[in-house]
Protein backbone atom coordinates (compact mmCIF):
# COMPACT_ATOMS: atom_id res chain seq x y z
CA UNK A 1 0.00 0.00 0.00
CA UNK A 2 1.32 3.47 -0.86
CA UNK A 3 1.98 6.32 1.05
CA UNK A 4 -0.58 8.68 -1.49
CA UNK A 5 -3.58 8.20 1.12
CA UNK A 6 -2.78 6.27 4.08
CA UNK A 7 -4.41 7.79 7.52
CA UNK A 8 -7.75 8.50 9.04
CA UNK A 9 -7.79 12.58 8.37
CA UNK A 10 -7.19 12.13 4.97
CA UNK A 11 -9.71 9.85 4.41
CA UNK A 12 -12.38 11.50 6.36
CA UNK A 13 -11.44 15.03 4.07
CA UNK A 14 -11.21 12.88 0.90
CA UNK A 15 -14.02 11.12 1.30
CA UNK A 16 -16.34 11.87 4.07
CA UNK A 17 -19.39 9.71 3.13
CA UNK A 18 -17.42 6.44 2.92
CA UNK A 19 -18.44 3.82 5.65
CA UNK A 20 -15.88 3.62 9.04
CA UNK A 21 -18.17 1.82 11.10
CA UNK A 22 -20.55 -0.70 11.02
CA UNK A 23 -21.91 -1.14 14.68
CA UNK A 24 -22.69 -4.17 16.54
CA UNK A 25 -26.22 -3.41 15.95
CA UNK A 26 -26.05 -2.55 11.94
CA UNK A 27 -25.65 1.22 12.52
CA UNK A 28 -23.13 2.92 9.71
CA UNK A 29 -21.01 5.55 10.63
CA UNK A 30 -19.48 7.79 7.89
CA UNK A 31 -16.00 8.85 7.76
CA UNK A 32 -17.11 12.65 7.57
CA UNK A 33 -19.42 12.17 11.60
CA UNK A 34 -16.32 9.78 12.84
CA UNK A 35 -14.01 12.68 12.20
CA UNK A 36 -16.59 15.20 13.38
CA UNK A 37 -17.00 13.56 16.75
CA UNK A 38 -13.07 12.97 17.04
CA UNK A 39 -12.32 16.31 16.38
CA UNK A 40 -14.76 17.55 19.18
CA UNK A 41 -12.82 15.24 21.95
CA UNK A 42 -9.90 16.19 20.95
CA UNK A 43 -11.22 19.88 21.44
CA UNK A 44 -12.77 18.88 24.61
CA UNK A 45 -10.11 17.51 25.95
CA UNK A 46 -7.84 19.74 25.73
CA UNK A 47 -10.55 23.46 26.69
CA UNK A 48 -12.40 21.47 29.28
CA UNK A 49 -10.39 18.72 30.43
CA UNK A 50 -7.41 20.54 30.16
CA UNK A 51 -4.87 18.04 28.71
CA UNK A 52 -1.80 18.82 27.15
CA UNK A 53 0.54 16.84 25.14
CA UNK A 54 2.19 14.01 27.31
CA UNK A 55 -0.68 13.71 29.47
CA UNK A 56 -2.39 10.39 29.64
CA UNK A 57 -6.30 9.18 29.03
CA UNK A 58 -7.27 6.55 30.15
CA UNK A 59 -10.43 4.34 28.62
CA UNK A 60 -12.30 0.98 30.21
CA UNK A 61 -14.38 0.84 27.66
CA UNK A 62 -16.35 -2.10 25.27
CA UNK A 63 -15.70 -2.40 21.73
CA UNK A 64 -17.68 0.63 20.65
CA UNK A 65 -17.87 4.00 18.31
CA UNK A 66 -16.81 5.59 21.33
CA UNK A 67 -13.44 3.86 22.00
CA UNK A 68 -12.86 3.92 18.34
CA UNK A 69 -13.17 7.96 18.46
CA UNK A 70 -11.61 8.10 21.64
CA UNK A 71 -8.48 6.23 20.69
CA UNK A 72 -8.16 9.00 17.22
CA UNK A 73 -8.47 11.32 18.86
CA UNK A 74 -5.71 11.14 21.49
CA UNK A 75 -3.56 10.40 18.24
CA UNK A 76 -3.91 14.05 17.28
CA UNK A 77 -3.66 15.50 20.76
CA UNK A 78 -0.30 14.25 21.31
CA UNK A 79 -1.74 12.42 24.41
CA UNK A 80 -0.97 8.89 25.61
CA UNK A 81 -4.16 6.57 25.71
CA UNK A 82 -4.00 3.02 28.35
CA UNK A 83 -7.28 0.94 27.72
CA UNK A 84 -8.07 -1.38 30.01
CA UNK A 85 -9.57 -4.70 30.64
CA UNK A 86 -13.27 -3.82 31.30
CA UNK A 87 -13.27 -7.26 33.37
CA UNK A 88 -10.71 -6.13 35.77
CA UNK A 89 -11.84 -5.09 39.22
CA UNK A 90 -11.96 -1.68 40.71
CA UNK A 91 -8.52 -1.94 42.95
CA UNK A 92 -7.09 -3.62 39.42
CA UNK A 93 -8.31 -0.86 37.75
CA UNK A 94 -7.79 2.06 40.21
CA UNK A 95 -4.11 0.47 40.08
CA UNK A 96 -3.45 1.41 36.17
CA UNK A 97 -4.89 4.85 36.67
CA UNK A 98 -2.78 5.98 39.54
CA UNK A 99 0.19 4.59 38.03
CA UNK A 100 -0.18 5.80 34.31
CA UNK A 101 -1.12 8.88 36.19
CA UNK A 102 -4.15 9.52 34.00
CA UNK A 103 -5.91 12.71 33.96
CA UNK A 104 -9.48 11.58 31.94
CA UNK A 105 -10.69 8.32 32.42
CA UNK A 106 -13.67 7.67 29.83
CA UNK A 107 -16.04 3.97 30.50
CA UNK A 108 -18.40 2.08 28.74
CA UNK A 109 -22.02 2.70 30.80
CA UNK A 110 -21.87 -1.52 31.87
CA UNK A 111 -18.59 -0.73 33.83
CA UNK A 112 -19.24 2.65 35.62
CA UNK A 113 -19.88 1.39 39.10
CA UNK A 114 -16.57 -0.02 38.64
CA UNK A 115 -14.98 2.99 37.54
CA UNK A 116 -16.11 5.43 39.85
CA UNK A 117 -14.97 2.89 42.41
CA UNK A 118 -11.73 3.32 41.16
CA UNK A 119 -11.39 6.40 40.07
CA UNK A 120 -12.05 7.26 43.95
CA UNK A 121 -8.26 6.42 45.30
CA UNK A 122 -6.99 8.29 42.12
CA UNK A 123 -7.02 12.39 43.33
CA UNK A 124 -8.03 14.77 40.81
CA UNK A 125 -8.87 12.15 37.77
CA UNK A 126 -12.00 13.40 35.73
CA UNK A 127 -14.42 10.73 34.86
CA UNK A 128 -16.53 10.62 32.16
CA UNK A 129 -19.12 7.95 30.79
CA UNK A 130 -19.83 6.74 27.26
CA UNK A 131 -23.51 7.21 27.74
CA UNK A 132 -25.74 8.90 30.37
CA UNK A 133 -24.43 8.36 33.61
CA UNK A 134 -26.36 7.01 36.56
CA UNK A 135 -24.98 9.50 39.07
CA UNK A 136 -23.84 12.52 39.64
CA UNK A 137 -20.01 11.22 40.26
CA UNK A 138 -19.58 10.97 36.78
CA UNK A 139 -20.05 13.25 33.34
CA UNK A 140 -21.33 12.57 30.62
CA UNK A 141 -18.69 11.87 27.42
CA UNK A 142 -21.10 14.85 25.74
CA UNK A 143 -20.44 17.32 28.28
CA UNK A 144 -16.91 16.56 27.25
CA UNK A 145 -17.67 17.53 23.31
CA UNK A 146 -20.48 20.04 24.08
CA UNK A 147 -20.04 23.46 22.17
CA UNK A 148 -16.61 22.02 20.78
CA UNK A 149 -15.51 22.51 16.76
CA UNK A 150 -16.20 19.56 14.19
CA UNK A 151 -13.49 20.85 12.65
CA UNK A 152 -9.56 19.62 12.83
CA UNK A 153 -6.96 21.10 15.47
CA UNK A 154 -4.15 23.42 14.10
CA UNK A 155 -1.91 21.57 15.81
CA UNK A 156 -2.19 17.44 15.89
CA UNK A 157 0.66 16.06 17.77
CA UNK A 158 0.86 12.08 17.06
CA UNK A 159 -0.38 10.65 20.19
CA UNK A 160 1.05 6.67 21.33
CA UNK A 161 -0.75 4.03 23.03
CA UNK A 162 0.98 3.25 26.60
CA UNK A 163 -0.20 -0.51 27.13
CA UNK A 164 -0.48 -2.48 30.56
CA UNK A 165 0.85 -5.94 30.50
CA UNK A 166 -1.43 -7.98 31.56
CA UNK A 167 -0.25 -9.09 35.23
CA UNK A 168 -0.32 -12.92 34.66
CA UNK A 169 2.12 -13.05 37.06
CA UNK A 170 2.72 -10.04 39.39
CA UNK A 171 1.28 -6.47 38.62
CA UNK A 172 1.04 -5.04 35.59
CA UNK A 173 3.46 -2.46 33.78
CA UNK A 174 2.68 0.44 31.07
CA UNK A 175 5.13 -0.24 28.22
CA UNK A 176 6.22 3.33 27.56
CA UNK A 177 7.75 4.98 24.15
CA UNK A 178 8.79 8.51 23.85
CA UNK A 179 6.16 10.57 21.85
CA UNK A 180 7.74 10.38 18.16
CA UNK A 181 7.10 14.63 17.96
CA UNK A 182 5.65 14.57 14.50
CA UNK A 183 2.43 15.09 13.50
CA UNK A 184 -0.23 12.89 13.65
CA UNK A 185 -0.96 12.39 9.74
CA UNK A 186 2.86 11.60 9.80
CA UNK A 187 2.51 9.14 12.70
CA UNK A 188 0.12 7.29 10.46
CA UNK A 189 2.57 6.51 8.11
CA UNK A 190 3.74 3.65 10.56
CA UNK A 191 0.74 1.52 9.54
CA UNK A 192 2.47 1.35 5.83
CA UNK A 193 5.19 -0.54 6.89
CA UNK A 194 2.67 -2.95 8.67
CA UNK A 195 0.56 -2.91 5.79
CA UNK A 196 3.36 -4.10 3.70
CA UNK A 197 4.66 -6.64 5.73
CA UNK A 198 1.60 -8.58 5.56
CA UNK A 199 1.58 -7.96 1.38
CA UNK A 200 -2.26 -5.76 2.41
CA UNK A 201 -3.94 -4.02 0.15
CA UNK A 202 -6.86 -1.56 0.78
CA UNK A 203 -9.23 -4.39 -0.11
CA UNK A 204 -7.91 -6.59 2.55
CA UNK A 205 -9.68 -3.85 5.20
CA UNK A 206 -13.27 -3.29 2.65
CA UNK A 207 -14.58 -5.29 5.76
CA UNK A 208 -12.73 -5.69 9.08
CA UNK A 209 -14.20 -7.56 11.59
CA UNK A 210 -13.31 -6.12 15.34
CA UNK A 211 -14.49 -9.28 17.48
CA UNK A 212 -11.55 -9.43 19.91
CA UNK A 213 -11.58 -6.70 22.60
CA UNK A 214 -9.62 -3.46 21.51
CA UNK A 215 -8.19 -2.83 25.20
CA UNK A 216 -5.49 -5.12 23.56
CA UNK A 217 -3.04 -4.04 21.06
CA UNK A 218 -2.84 -6.93 19.12
CA UNK A 219 -6.85 -6.03 18.30
CA UNK A 220 -7.07 -2.86 18.27
CA UNK A 221 -3.39 -2.20 15.85
CA UNK A 222 -5.02 -3.89 12.79
CA UNK A 223 -8.73 -2.29 13.59
CA UNK A 224 -7.35 1.07 13.34
CA UNK A 225 -5.32 0.33 10.62
CA UNK A 226 -8.34 -0.31 8.37
CA UNK A 227 -9.26 3.12 9.11
CA UNK A 228 -6.08 4.79 8.28
CA UNK A 229 -6.17 1.88 5.01
CA UNK A 230 -9.82 3.75 3.86
CA UNK A 231 -11.46 0.24 5.33
CA UNK A 232 -14.84 -0.26 6.84
CA UNK A 233 -14.33 -1.39 10.82
CA UNK A 234 -17.21 -3.99 11.92
CA UNK A 235 -18.17 -4.70 15.39
CA UNK A 236 -19.67 -7.59 17.20
CA UNK A 237 -21.33 -7.43 21.02
CA UNK A 238 -19.40 -10.40 22.59
CA UNK A 239 -17.76 -13.57 20.48
CA UNK A 240 -19.28 -16.88 20.08
CA UNK A 241 -18.54 -19.36 17.69
CA UNK A 242 -21.19 -19.26 15.49
CA UNK A 243 -22.24 -15.71 15.88
CA UNK A 244 -18.34 -15.24 14.41
CA UNK A 245 -19.37 -17.32 11.17
CA UNK A 246 -22.44 -15.84 11.01
CA UNK A 247 -20.55 -12.24 10.93
CA UNK A 248 -18.25 -12.93 8.37
CA UNK A 249 -21.12 -13.99 6.43
CA UNK A 250 -23.79 -11.47 6.68
CA UNK A 251 -21.22 -8.70 6.07
CA UNK A 252 -18.37 -10.33 3.81
CA UNK A 253 -15.91 -10.14 5.57
CA UNK A 254 -12.56 -9.60 4.60
CA UNK A 255 -9.92 -9.38 7.87
CA UNK A 256 -9.90 -10.26 11.11
CA UNK A 257 -7.70 -10.54 14.11
CA UNK A 258 -8.00 -13.55 16.12
CA UNK A 259 -6.90 -15.50 18.84
CA UNK A 260 -6.02 -19.46 19.15
CA UNK A 261 -9.19 -19.72 21.80
CA UNK A 262 -11.21 -18.60 18.75
CA UNK A 263 -9.36 -21.46 16.83
CA UNK A 264 -10.36 -23.77 19.31
CA UNK A 265 -13.93 -22.92 20.03
CA UNK A 266 -14.54 -22.89 15.96
CA UNK A 267 -13.48 -26.24 15.66
CA UNK A 268 -15.88 -27.61 18.26
CA UNK A 269 -18.70 -26.67 16.28
CA UNK A 270 -20.22 -29.56 14.66
CA UNK A 271 -19.14 -30.63 11.45
CA UNK A 272 -22.92 -29.69 9.83
CA UNK A 273 -22.67 -26.60 11.47
CA UNK A 274 -19.21 -24.65 10.03
CA UNK A 275 -20.41 -25.78 6.81
CA UNK A 276 -23.52 -23.96 7.23
CA UNK A 277 -21.63 -20.62 6.59
CA UNK A 278 -19.50 -19.14 3.61
CA UNK A 279 -15.96 -17.68 4.57
CA UNK A 280 -15.08 -17.01 0.87
CA UNK A 281 -14.80 -13.61 1.44
CA UNK A 282 -11.82 -13.86 4.11
CA UNK A 283 -8.18 -12.79 2.65
CA UNK A 284 -6.28 -11.90 5.78
CA UNK A 285 -7.12 -13.54 9.31
CA UNK A 286 -3.95 -12.40 11.80
CA UNK A 287 -3.52 -14.39 14.83
CA UNK A 288 -1.13 -14.27 17.75
CA UNK A 289 -1.40 -12.97 21.62
CA UNK A 290 -0.77 -16.62 22.83
CA UNK A 291 0.62 -19.51 21.42
CA UNK A 292 -0.97 -22.09 18.87
CA UNK A 293 -0.46 -25.43 18.97
CA UNK A 294 0.14 -27.23 15.19
CA UNK A 295 -2.42 -29.23 14.46
CA UNK A 296 -4.99 -26.70 15.22
CA UNK A 297 -3.23 -24.03 12.82
CA UNK A 298 -3.34 -26.87 10.27
CA UNK A 299 -7.08 -27.63 10.89
CA UNK A 300 -7.97 -23.90 10.65
CA UNK A 301 -5.65 -23.35 7.63
CA UNK A 302 -7.75 -26.60 6.04
CA UNK A 303 -10.78 -24.79 6.61
CA UNK A 304 -9.98 -20.93 5.84
CA UNK A 305 -6.98 -21.95 3.64
CA UNK A 306 -4.10 -19.95 3.13
CA UNK A 307 -5.32 -17.00 4.46
CA UNK A 308 -3.40 -17.08 7.91
CA UNK A 309 -0.94 -15.42 8.87
CA UNK A 310 0.64 -15.25 12.33
CA UNK A 311 2.76 -12.75 14.35
CA UNK A 312 4.80 -13.64 17.45
CA UNK A 313 6.00 -10.05 19.73
CA UNK A 314 4.83 -8.08 22.25
CA UNK A 315 4.42 -4.48 23.57
CA UNK A 316 7.49 -4.26 24.20
CA UNK A 317 9.46 -6.31 21.45
CA UNK A 318 9.83 -6.62 17.99
CA UNK A 319 7.83 -8.56 15.27
CA UNK A 320 8.08 -11.95 13.52
CA UNK A 321 5.71 -12.98 10.98
CA UNK A 322 4.71 -16.56 9.21
CA UNK A 323 2.83 -16.16 5.98
CA UNK A 324 0.81 -19.18 5.14
CA UNK A 325 3.03 -20.89 2.73
CA UNK A 326 5.91 -20.45 5.38
CA UNK A 327 4.27 -21.49 8.17
CA UNK A 328 2.85 -24.98 6.21
CA UNK A 329 6.79 -25.14 5.08
CA UNK A 330 7.91 -24.98 8.48
CA UNK A 331 5.02 -26.30 10.83
CA UNK A 332 5.09 -24.70 14.17
CA UNK A 333 6.83 -21.17 13.44
CA UNK A 334 5.99 -17.84 14.37
CA UNK A 335 7.73 -16.82 11.77
CA UNK A 336 10.65 -14.87 10.78
CA UNK A 337 11.62 -10.95 12.10
CA UNK A 338 10.02 -8.30 10.55
CA UNK A 339 11.71 -6.23 7.91
CA UNK A 340 12.58 -3.54 10.71
CA UNK A 341 13.24 -5.87 14.12
CA UNK A 342 16.21 -7.86 15.18
CA UNK A 343 16.04 -11.24 16.86
CA UNK A 344 18.88 -12.93 18.91
CA UNK A 345 18.58 -16.07 21.00
CA UNK A 346 21.24 -15.63 23.89
CA UNK A 347 22.07 -17.68 26.87
CA UNK A 348 22.03 -16.54 30.52
CA UNK A 349 25.23 -15.29 30.32
CA UNK A 350 24.14 -13.09 27.04
CA UNK A 351 26.01 -15.03 24.32
CA UNK A 352 24.31 -15.66 21.55
CA UNK A 353 23.68 -19.44 20.81
CA UNK A 354 23.84 -22.09 17.56
CA UNK A 355 21.13 -22.69 15.38
CA UNK A 356 18.39 -25.05 16.96
CA UNK A 357 19.48 -24.35 20.91
CA UNK A 358 17.03 -23.41 22.75
CA UNK A 359 17.70 -19.84 24.74
CA UNK A 360 15.74 -16.61 25.78
CA UNK A 361 14.05 -14.50 23.16
CA UNK A 362 15.49 -10.60 22.72
CA UNK A 363 14.12 -8.62 19.85
CA UNK A 364 14.00 -4.50 19.02
CA UNK A 365 11.81 -3.32 16.48
CA UNK A 366 13.66 -0.63 14.87
CA UNK A 367 15.22 1.74 16.74
CA UNK A 368 12.71 2.05 19.08
CA UNK A 369 13.42 1.83 22.96
CA UNK A 370 10.66 1.24 25.68
CA UNK A 371 10.30 1.33 29.05
CA UNK A 372 8.35 0.08 31.58
CA UNK A 373 6.84 3.07 33.08
CA UNK A 374 7.40 4.15 37.46
CA UNK A 375 9.60 0.82 36.99
CA UNK A 376 13.43 1.52 35.51
CA UNK A 377 14.51 -1.61 37.49
CA UNK A 378 12.40 -4.03 35.38
CA UNK A 379 13.57 -2.07 32.49
CA UNK A 380 17.03 -2.48 33.02
CA UNK A 381 16.80 -5.77 33.49
CA UNK A 382 14.69 -6.98 30.41
CA UNK A 383 17.60 -5.12 28.58
CA UNK A 384 20.30 -6.90 27.32
CA UNK A 385 22.87 -4.77 23.72
CA UNK A 386 20.03 -2.40 22.61
CA UNK A 387 17.70 -5.78 22.68
CA UNK A 388 14.90 -6.76 25.38
CA UNK A 389 13.09 -9.35 26.03
CA UNK A 390 9.70 -10.69 27.75
CA UNK A 391 11.22 -13.81 28.89
CA UNK A 392 9.90 -15.84 25.99
CA UNK A 393 12.30 -19.55 25.32
CA UNK A 394 12.28 -20.34 21.90
CA UNK A 395 14.86 -21.41 18.98
CA UNK A 396 15.60 -20.53 15.41
CA UNK A 397 16.25 -23.42 12.69
CA UNK A 398 19.03 -22.67 9.69
CA UNK A 399 16.35 -20.57 7.91
CA UNK A 400 16.13 -18.12 10.28
CA UNK A 401 12.16 -19.15 11.72
CA UNK A 402 11.47 -18.55 15.42
CA UNK A 403 9.66 -21.21 17.24
CA UNK A 404 8.66 -20.70 20.75
CA UNK A 405 9.12 -23.03 23.26
CA UNK A 406 7.37 -21.35 26.66
CA UNK A 407 8.12 -18.59 29.14
CA UNK A 408 11.33 -18.81 31.45
CA UNK A 409 9.16 -17.82 34.31
CA UNK A 410 6.98 -21.16 33.63
CA UNK A 411 9.93 -23.33 33.53
CA UNK A 412 9.38 -26.67 35.75
CA UNK A 413 12.62 -28.23 36.65
CA UNK A 414 11.92 -31.77 37.07
CA UNK A 415 15.03 -33.57 38.79
CA UNK A 416 17.23 -31.56 36.84
CA UNK A 417 15.13 -31.50 33.53
CA UNK A 418 13.86 -28.48 31.88
CA UNK A 419 10.21 -29.12 31.18
CA UNK A 420 7.91 -26.15 29.37
CA UNK A 421 4.51 -26.36 30.05
CA UNK A 422 3.74 -25.20 26.37
CA UNK A 423 4.87 -28.18 24.65
CA UNK A 424 2.78 -30.61 27.27
CA UNK A 425 -0.14 -28.11 26.68
CA UNK A 426 0.52 -27.97 22.90
CA UNK A 427 0.00 -32.28 22.87
CA UNK A 428 -3.03 -32.29 25.04
CA UNK A 429 -5.44 -29.99 23.15
CA UNK A 430 -4.27 -32.36 20.27
CA UNK A 431 -6.80 -34.65 21.77
CA UNK A 432 -10.25 -35.10 20.64
CA UNK A 433 -11.34 -34.79 24.69
CA UNK A 434 -9.62 -31.64 25.47
CA UNK A 435 -11.09 -28.61 24.80
CA UNK A 436 -8.80 -26.41 27.15
CA UNK A 437 -5.78 -27.23 28.96
CA UNK A 438 -2.95 -25.51 31.10
CA UNK A 439 -0.07 -26.89 32.89
CA UNK A 440 1.84 -25.77 35.90
CA UNK A 441 4.61 -27.07 38.00
CA UNK A 442 3.94 -28.55 41.64
CA UNK A 443 6.00 -30.02 44.65
CA UNK A 444 7.31 -33.05 44.15
CA UNK A 445 9.20 -34.83 47.11
CA UNK A 446 11.64 -36.80 44.70
CA UNK A 447 11.69 -34.66 41.69
CA UNK A 448 11.42 -31.26 43.26
CA UNK A 449 9.02 -30.40 40.91
CA UNK A 450 6.25 -31.84 38.25
CA UNK A 451 4.18 -31.15 35.80
CA UNK A 452 0.24 -30.99 36.63
CA UNK A 453 -2.16 -30.37 34.14
CA UNK A 454 -5.74 -28.51 34.47
CA UNK A 455 -8.10 -29.63 31.48
CA UNK A 456 -11.41 -28.90 30.19
CA UNK A 457 -13.21 -32.04 28.81
CA UNK A 458 -15.56 -31.70 25.60
CA UNK A 459 -18.82 -33.08 25.51
CA UNK A 460 -17.94 -36.19 23.34
CA UNK A 461 -15.39 -37.14 26.72
CA UNK A 462 -16.26 -39.90 28.89
CA UNK A 463 -16.31 -39.65 32.98
CA UNK A 464 -13.22 -38.07 33.99
CA UNK A 465 -11.61 -41.17 35.45
CA UNK A 466 -11.98 -42.69 32.04
CA UNK A 467 -10.41 -39.62 30.13
CA UNK A 468 -7.47 -38.89 32.50
CA UNK A 469 -6.10 -42.76 32.09
CA UNK A 470 -6.69 -42.71 28.18
CA UNK A 471 -4.92 -39.08 28.18
CA UNK A 472 -2.04 -40.63 30.25
CA UNK A 473 -2.35 -43.18 27.63
CA UNK A 474 -2.00 -41.06 24.45
CA UNK A 475 1.27 -38.79 26.09
CA UNK A 476 3.02 -41.31 26.67
CA UNK A 477 4.08 -42.34 23.08
CA UNK A 478 4.27 -38.23 23.04
CA UNK A 479 6.39 -37.26 25.37
CA UNK A 480 9.13 -38.17 27.27
CA UNK A 481 8.63 -39.66 30.48
CA UNK A 482 9.68 -36.09 32.60
CA UNK A 483 7.43 -33.84 30.41
CA UNK A 484 4.08 -36.21 31.39
CA UNK A 485 1.65 -34.77 34.42
CA UNK A 486 2.18 -36.72 37.51
CA UNK A 487 -1.76 -35.29 38.33
CA UNK A 488 -4.52 -33.97 36.34
CA UNK A 489 -7.57 -31.30 37.35
CA UNK A 490 -10.54 -31.76 35.65
CA UNK A 491 -12.15 -28.11 35.74
CA UNK A 492 -15.28 -27.04 33.98
CA UNK A 493 -13.01 -23.43 32.74
CA UNK A 494 -9.75 -22.11 32.60
CA UNK A 495 -9.06 -18.55 33.96
CA UNK A 496 -8.75 -17.16 30.26
CA UNK A 497 -8.92 -13.44 29.85
CA UNK A 498 -10.99 -12.55 26.45
CA UNK A 499 -7.82 -12.68 24.52
CA UNK A 500 -7.30 -16.49 25.52
CA UNK A 501 -4.42 -15.33 28.04
CA UNK A 502 -4.28 -18.06 30.87
CA UNK A 503 -4.13 -16.71 34.24
CA UNK A 504 -1.68 -19.48 35.62
CA UNK A 505 -1.34 -17.92 39.03
CA UNK A 506 -5.29 -19.12 39.48
CA UNK A 507 -4.26 -22.73 38.90
CA UNK A 508 -3.56 -23.41 42.44
CA UNK A 509 -2.10 -26.74 42.86
CA UNK A 510 -4.82 -29.02 43.47
CA UNK A 511 -5.76 -32.91 44.39
CA UNK A 512 -5.99 -35.10 40.90
CA UNK A 513 -8.90 -35.85 39.59
CA UNK A 514 -8.37 -39.29 38.74
CA UNK A 515 -5.81 -41.87 39.87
Amino acid sequence: MSQERTGFRLWAAAEPELCAIVTADDRRISYGDLFAEVNRISHGLRTHAGLRPGDTVAAVMTNSPGLVALYLAAMQSGLYLVTLNYHLTAPEVGYILADSEARVVVGSARVEDVVLDAAAAVPGIQVFVDGTPRTDRARPLAALTADMPATSPADTPAGSLMMYTSGTTGRPKGVKRPLSGVDADTGALTYVWLFREFGMEREAFGSWLVSAPMYHSANITPAMGALHAGGTMVLMDGWTPEGFLHRVQERRVTGTSMVPTHFYRLLQLPEAVRDRYDLSSLRYVLHGAAPCPREVKQRILDWFGPVVYEYYGSTEVGTTVARPHEWLAHPGTVGRPASISTLRILDELGNEVPVGQTGIVYMRQGDDRVEYHNDPGKTDGARRDGLMTVWDVGHVDADGFLYITGRAAELILVGGVNVYPAEIEAALIGHDWVADVGVVGVPDPEFGEVPQAHVVLTDTAPDPDTAVAQLRRYLTERLAKPKRPQSYVVRDALPRDPNGKLYKARLVPAEEASA
